[in-house]
């Protein structure tokens, strides 16, 4: 499939106006052809007009029907070969191993969501039984489901061109909560993104939906996200991204004459509290996997390792003196974007010339453009709780070791943190009781809490969670990878006395989709 430069509204192929985006590849700095004029506010209407037409009919799907959707949409993207794995490896840099593997996860998204349709239980349907002869006032009949929000907004992300990009987990939830989507593509990967829009494009058109069901679009600058986030049909948002760029659209989102629900993933540092026992047994192990965690991808994953806590001694000295050799066999790694490997240079430098940090291990030099030199770095808890400034996120292979007193140096530490996507507790059994402590605090602060594993690394599942308290995201509540994804983009609605013909057809007594249901308090189905 060849790579035409243009945006898709609805069935069309549409050549932009605005100011143009290019890919550039960053192990080269080379520029990639095509060239994607973007759009304009007029595009981002009628995307979002088509995608409102759309609403109604696509909500209205049988479960299957959408099901079978969400698998089309998976094929056409493994349809795609080796074009969309090589021109996905150009754009970001990463090894076409890697490109793969996300491209399977991407497509493991779309089928999971495909199971849970057909499963039924994102729709929470509760029925209470009218009782007429109540006293001392009759109880009416009571039937309860979850309906989708509306068109959602999507925006792509740097870090995981397929994944969290135009097919990725914001929009596989959305489309299994019968929304459609509009995508604003990321301007990192344009060319992928249309491969990618195109696979959806045939896939929509293959099952027969409406036109609307999704839509993507380029920009240059904040022109056509903003637009999009203001506009009146767009009833959700869904973003991962900086936590610049998340805040300034949850001020968007929270300020149009009818707020929407803006879901951002922004901003996480992923703390690992190396516990003593732990640490005495084997911290030289422990060193090792930190270090391949925190180097992984150039440490380029919202789940990174860059903070790890432990008590100063000899055990937390052997830590760093094993880590640090480990660090010595890093080579630099290409980073995604010229943009980001100058912002990680420029939060590097100055984490290391912050008067309470010391520079423990670097990786290795530098080879090429755009490469991330891995680093290590120190200060004490006391200087940690101090300065908050110590406490931002390095989006790269850089971690910070803190050096605390004692294990209620450890609880000062989690409490003095902001809201986390993950926190990992590294213990034996003779650390239970410690643990126990800090787990209570952790379970305030993070979305997902380890134990005796590494962050980086995010199942496709029933029970997982990707969120946590801002700015991890912009809503603690909601979960961005896993099955539970879908809720950010429903409602519910209750149905009182409706007649039998007009209720809807999950909520009838006779329950023709076969699915479980809460009657009247007890689960039935």
């Amino acid at each position: 499939m060849s790579i035409l430069g243009q945006m898709l509204i609805g069935s069309r192929h549409k050549t932009g106006t605005s100011k143009p985006i290019q890919a550039v590849n960053p192990r080269t700095n080379e520029r990639l052809e095509p060239t994607f004029a973007g759009g304009t506010a007029a595009d981002v209407a009628e995307a979002a007009q088509l995608a409102w037409a759309a609403f109604d009919t696509f909500r209205n799907t049988a479960p299957e029907k959408r099901a079978r959707f969400l698998e089309s949409c998976a094929e056409q993207i493994l349809a795609l070969g080796e074009t969309l794995i090589k021109r996905a490896s150009l754009e970001s840099g990463l090894p076409l191993v890697r490109i793969e593997g996300e491209r399977n996860r991407t497509v493991a998204q779309l089928r999971l969501f495909a199971e849970v349709v057909r499963a039924g239980d994102y729709l929470d349907l509760r029925i209470d039984q009218a009782l007429p002869e109540r006293q001392p006032l009759p109880r009416p009949d009571l039937r309860y489901r979850m309906i989708p929000l509306g068109p959602v907004a999507v925006f792509g992300a740097s870090n995981f061109p397929l994944a969290f990009s135009v097919a990725g987990g914001d929009t596989a939830s959305a489309f299994a909560a019968g929304c459609p989507v509009v995508v604003k593509a990321h301007s990192a990967h344009p060319g992928t993104s249309a491969l990618v829009g195109r696979a959806i494009q045939k896939a929509v058109a293959a099952s027969e939906l409406p036109e609307g069901v999704f839509s993507l679009l380029f920009g240059s600058g904040n022109e056509v996200g903003a637009e999009l986030v203001k506009h009146p049909l767009i009833k959700a948002v869904g973003f991962t991204g900086s936590r610049s760029g998340g805040t300034a659209l949850m001020e968007i989102a929270a300020n149009r004459p009818e707020p929407i629900p803006m879901y951002a993933e922004m901003s996480s540092i992923n703390p690992v509290f190396l516990m003593p026992g732990a640490l005495a047994a084997r911290g030289d192990s422990m060193a090792r996997n930190l270090v391949g965690s925190l180097t992984m991808g150039a440490g380029q994953f919202c789940t990174n390792p860059g903070l790890i806590v432990g008590i100063e001694g000899p055990d937390l000295d052997s830590f760093i003196q094993v880590a640090a050799q480990a660090l010595d066999g890093i080579a630099a790694q290409t980073m995604l974007t010229p943009g980001i490997y100058a912002a990680y240079t420029q939060s590097l430098m100055a984490l290391q010339g912050h008067p309470a940090t010391q520079t423990l291990a670097l990786g290795q030099t530098e080879l090429g453009p755009n490469q991330c030199r891995a680093a290590v770095l120190n200060a004490s808890a006391q200087s940690f709780i101090n300065d908050h400034t110590l406490r931002d996120e390095v989006f790269g292979a850089a971690a910070l070791v803190v050096s605390c007193r004692d294990v209620q140096d450890f609880v000062r530490v989690a409490e003095s943190l902001e809201g986390q996507l993950t926190a990992t507790l590294q213990l034996d059994r003779s650390d239970y009781a410690q643990a126990s402590r800090l787990l209570t605090v952790l379970e305030r602060k993070a979305g997902r809490i380890l134990c005796n594993g590494y962050p980086t690394g995010v199942e496709v599942s029933h029970a997982m969670v990707h969120g946590g308290p801002f700015p991890a995201t912009s809503d603690g509540r909601s979960t961005s990878v896993g099955a539970a994804a879908i809720n950010r983009f429903l409602r519910p609605v209750c149905y009182q006395d409706l007649p039998g013909e007009l209720v809807p057809e999950a909520l009838r007594s006779e329950n023709p989709l076969g699915f479980r249901r809460l009657i009247n308090g007890r689960v039935d189905g």
